[in-house]
């Protein structure tokens, strides 16, 4: 017996730690692995060799349910893969200090916050499982890298299975093709290995890895033309379709400036149908997939109280705490259907729908000051005073100012951005690829849209506040009364404290490598050194009375 005292010695130790750690699956692994015994007598690496050998094949039969038939048969969670019941997560806002960016970019939680996947079930699609990393679980010498890529594989083969039992035949051909038998193989034959390789490992998860991704993107991008769909998205959500949303501002404008009720949001989607005619958009197809929202103010509060970064509408202080119209809550949602549903996650649709408010406020704003020009046309003839020459001035000024940043918005950020997406796109074959690139694509644009960076968005929205009250003052009054004139006295001393405060944002971005953007949008401002030479406060003030 002496000489196996060690080997003794050696198991009791682990049978202690297993007990009184309360390891379980996954875990085990780790702490064989891991423990000193792996640096003592031969005997004794032998014997955790052995033993080690045996839970792998215990780990091995879980990967090759999992990675070839997307099954994760694991009732008491010894996997390192697991299934996520509750993929919602609550957000709070813990106070400007800790989301304020600054001028200098945006903070890690705020760029974590943007390309979170909230991986909630869609209710108009097939519902399908949710699987995340259970990390406790991960043995260390498995790197994060290839459980990724083994969690990745095996949820595209679990969505192929649950779409096969309520489909046509059409998509029950195997996700990894001929190569199922072949994956099976080189499994069994890692499993039989004595001594856990995580080389080979790796090695053939890549390649099962890879022969997923590949078989998506056919799917997604060939099969179901993902661009099209891309194209559809940014015509609606990002505007695309300008003649559109001219058409239905114009038809909803006096729909939604009361704060909405429970049948607002019926005859808003009327209107945007109507639209939609109107401009000879035919294809009733796409457009029943879409649909606008808008919901009531107790509905609409509920969920600010959730939201980390402001939604791109008015300020609740725009309206002097009353409720809010129903532009301010208006919003789009959209249905994707399989299997552009894992692009098109709601979570992305989510961020989407931000855009989409924000966009549509700036267009709103641009439309209100181009319907002041052509009151003012119609008054041409009419003799004016030196007061109402600067009134017009200052809505000169106000339309320039949107103009721009519109301008910015949508060639410099939206297109720009656009282009570069299809681009790398059409540069890989791998459907992973695809989707980081699309996440990519949004959180760009919501950082060079500035709904990420507060003290931009806040000052445009001040501004786009302020334009849009001004318009609303200067087509509803027929004569500058002496009330009037002190009103858009302050709406001018107001523009050129936030022109101002803007210009001095952008040019302390000037020049930094970590916001180009801030200094694009500068340039498109002062292209003829105006805005420069009067340090954002380009309008002329009016007399108060």
């Amino acid at each position: 017996m002496e000489p196996y005292q060690g080997l003794f010695l050696a198991l009791s130790s682990i049978l202690n730690k297993l007990e009184t750690g309360r390891y379980h699956g996954c875990q085990i692994l780790e702490l064989l692995h891991g423990g000193d015994w792996m640096y003592g007598q031969p005997k004794i690496i032998q014997t955790v060799q052995r033993i080690l050998y045996t839970c792998h094949c215990i780990m091995f039969d879980q990967l090759t349910t999992w990675l070839l038939h997307g099954l994760l048969l694991d009732e008491y969670g010894e996997f390192f893969i697991h299934e996520t019941k509750d993929t919602q997560r609550e957000e709070t806002d813990t106070g400007d200090d800790d989301d304020d960016l600054g001028i200098g970019g945006i903070t890690g939680r705020q760029m974590r916050n943007a390309l979170f996947e909230q991986q909630v079930t869609d209710r108009t699609e097939v519902a399908h499982d949710c699987f995340a990393i259970n990390a406790p679980m991960l043995p260390s010498y498995i790197p994060l890298r290839i459980a990724e890529k083994i969690l990745f594989a095996g949820e595209s083969v679990q969505m192929f299975e649950s779409k096969k039992q309520k489909t046509v035949a059409k998509y029950t051909d195997p996700v990894l093709g001929k190569n199922e038998e072949k994956f099976a193989a080189k499994l069994t034959e890692l499993k039989q290995q004595p001594v856990f390789s995580i080389h080979q490992f790796d090695v053939v998860i890549s390649e099962i890895r890879s022969c997923v991704a590949e078989h998506l993107w056919t799917l997604v991008v060939e099969e179901h033309d993902l661009v099209s769909e891309l194209i559809i998205a940014k015509d609606f959500f990002l505007l695309g379709r300008g003649e559109l949303f001219l058409a239905f501002i114009d038809q909803a404008q006096s729909l939604l400036q009361t704060p909405p009720n429970h049948t607002i949001e019926h005859y808003t989607n009327m209107a945007f149908q109507q639209a939609a005619h109107k401009v000879l958009f035919e294809d009733d197809d796409i457009l029943s997939r879409f649909h606008i929202t808008v919901p009531v103010e107790e509905e609409s509060k509920k969920k600010r109280d959730k939201r980390i970064v402001s939604r791109g509408a008015f300020p609740e202080s725009a309206v002097g705490g009353k409720l809010e119209s129903g532009w301010h809550l208006m919003g789009m949602s959209c249905t994707f259907h399989w299997p552009m549903h894992i692009v098109f996650t709601p979570s992305v649709v989510e961020r989407y729908n931000r855009l989409f408010k924000f966009l549509l406020t700036v267009k709103r704003v641009q439309l209100e000051l181009q319907q002041c020009w052509l009151h003012q046309m119609e008054k041409k003839n009419h003799l004016a005073i030196a007061e109402d020459i600067t009134i017009w001035q200052l809505r000169s000024h106000m339309a320039f100012l949107i103009d721009s940043i519109q301008y910015y918005f949508q060639v410099d950020v939206l297109d720009t951005q656009f282009s570069y997406l299809l681009s790398k796109i059409q540069a890989t074959r791998d459907f992973e690829a695809v989707r980081l690139s699309h996440d990519q694509f949004l959180t760009s644009l919501l950082v060079q849209c500035f709904l990420l960076t507060k003290p931009v968005y806040h000052c445009l929205m001040e501004l786009l506040d302020l334009c849009h009250s001004f318009a609303i003052l200067l087509l509803k009054t027929k004569s500058f009364e002496s009330r009037e004139r002190v009103q858009m006295a302050q709406q001018a001393q107001n523009f050129n404290q936030l022109s101002s405060l803007l210009f001095k944002i952008l040019s302390g971005a000037k020049g930094t490598q970590s916001n180009p953007h801030l200094s694009q949008l500068l340039l498109r401002l002062d292209f003829n050194k105006y805005y420069s030479l009067a340090e954002g406060a380009i309008a002329r003030l009016l007399p108060a009375s």
